[in-house]
Formats: C-alpha cells, sequence, structure tokens
C-alpha cells in the first residue's frame, strides 16, 4: 500500500515534463516551476558575479535546481564561469561551454572564442577554433538582431571571468 502512495504522491511532481500546460491546473502548476526556475537562476547568478566564493555552494545547489527547465545553456554557462572563478577546471569548463553553446548561448560562444583566440585558460591559441565560434556567434538570432553585438558579448564575458578578484575586493572588510 505504501508503494502505491508514494507512487500517488511523484504524479503530480511529473506535472510539466511529461505534459504540455493545456490544462487550467497544468497551466499554473507550470508557471509556478517557471517562476521557481527563473528565481534560482537569478539568484544564482548574483552570487556568482558577487565574486564571494563562500556563495558558490549555494549558487551551485540552484544551479542544479535550475538545470531540467534550462533550454538556453544559461545553467552551463554559469557554472562554468563560476568553476573560471574558483580556479579552473579547464576540461569541465570547456564541456559546460559546449554544452550552452550547442544550445545557442550567446556569451558561451563569445566565451568559447575568447578561449581559443587570446588564448584563456589554454597555453595556445587555436585560430581556427576561435573563427568557428566567431561565425557560430554570428548564426544566432540575437547577433542577427545586433544585440548583443559580438564585442559587447567579448567584453561582459570578460568582466565576468577577468575581474572576479575586484568584485570580490569590493566586499571585503577594511583591514
Amino acid at each position: 500500500m505504501k508503494r502505491w502512495t508514494i507512487f500517488a504522491l511523484l504524479l503530480p511532481l511529473a506535472g510539466c515534463a511529461s505534459q504540455p500546460c493545456d490544462t487550467p491546473w497544468s497551466e499554473s502548476r507550470c508557471r509556478e516551476e517557471s517562476l521557481l526556475y527563473q528565481n534560482d537562476l537569478l539568484q544564482a547568478k548574483l552570487l556568482i558575479v558577487s565574486g564571494d566564493p563562500e556563495t558558490y555552494e549555494l549558487a551551485n545547489v540552484l544551479l542544479k535546481r535550475a538545470a531540467p527547465h534550462d533550454k538556453t545553456g544559461e545553467t552551463e554557462f554559469y557554472k562554468a564561469v563560476m568553476l573560471i572563478r574558483m580556479g579552473p577546471q579547464v576540461d569541465e569548463v570547456l564541456e559546460l561551454l559546449q554544452q550552452a553553446v550547442d544550445k545557442g548561448h550567446p556569451h558561451a560562444t563569445a566565451l568559447m572564442y575568447k578561449i581559443y583566440a587570446e588564448p584563456y585558460l589554454l597555453e595556445t591559441p587555436d585560430p581556427l577554433k576561435a573563427e568557428t565560434y566567431r561565425a557560430r556567434y554570428a548564426e544566432l538570432d540575437v547577433a542577427k538582431s545586433g544585440y548583443p553585438s559580438f564585442e559587447k558579448a567579448l567584453s561582459l564575458v570578460g568582466a565576468l571571468v577577468d575581474q572576479p578578484a575586484a568584485l570580490a575586493g569590493a566586499h571585503a572588510p577594511d583591514p
């Protein structure tokens, strides 16, 4: 009897994952899940951008909770930014960024360009790979609309990954 009760309780949790939002109940449930996803993602971004390594554990939990609802690659992108700030685990960062690029995330695409063009995180540049990511960015809808421009996207990712110590220092107490 307990198994059936547990099964019956788990069915509503499948809500949006298994059905489209076409009934009033499922629309309400999907709306709630969407708002929770947006909240988790926003909080995680704020924690990561704050530059305080003590908040990364919470940011990681929020990103994990948001990940099943993310279709844009944003969770993978911010996980990669967080790993870079913690001390880059290059293989994991590249894997996360590639997942985000595959989902069409513009900032992940710009960061992959930066990694291979400068090189950033790598020892030698790879101009061919860098140009591949620049070309992929040009194919994105945001690039076709002109916002953000490739240069703006590069500037943003540069600020996110190049200056974490400066951001963290802004929150440190005076000696």
